[in-house]
Formats: C-alpha cells, sequence, structure tokens
C-alpha cells in the first residue's frame, strides 16, 4: 500500500503537540486588528485545541493514523 501523503495546507495550519494532541491558530488574526480589543487580538497568539468533530478529518490531511 502506497504511503500517505501530507496536505502540506494543512501541515501548515496545524501543530501536533507531544502527546499527540492538534492544536490550531485562530482565523482574522492579520486583517484590521487595529480596531480590535488587546484581549482579543492577545487571544490571537495562543493555540486553541482541534474540535472533537474535527480530529478525524484533520489526522487524515496530516496523513496520521487515527487516535486509538
Amino acid at each position: 500500500m502506497p504511503k500517505m501523503k501530507t496536505y502540506k495546507a494543512a501541515a501548515k495550519r496545524f501543530k501536533i503537540t507531544g502527546r499527540g494532541k492538534l492544536r490550531r491558530l485562530k482565523t482574522q488574526r492579520s486583517h484590521l486588528r487595529r480596531k480590535k480589543s488587546k484581549r482579543v487580538r492577545r487571544s490571537f497568539d495562543k493555540y486553541h485545541p482541534v474540535d472533537k468533530v474535527d480530529r478525524k478529518r484533520v489526522r487524515r490531511l496530516l496523513g496520521l493514523k487515527q487516535a486509538k
């Protein structure tokens, strides 16, 4: 069976922690930031967990085996 290829766009958007959890950054980070509150701008700098309903799809895009 051939290797699964990684979707490079997904690889740039998602990171994997040492324990195998998926992390993502929020959208709306770069455009019109000055009018947003400081609290909102700070939250853009943090990584957030990928939602449970999306984990299977993201892992497939990254070419990873499914978590058990």
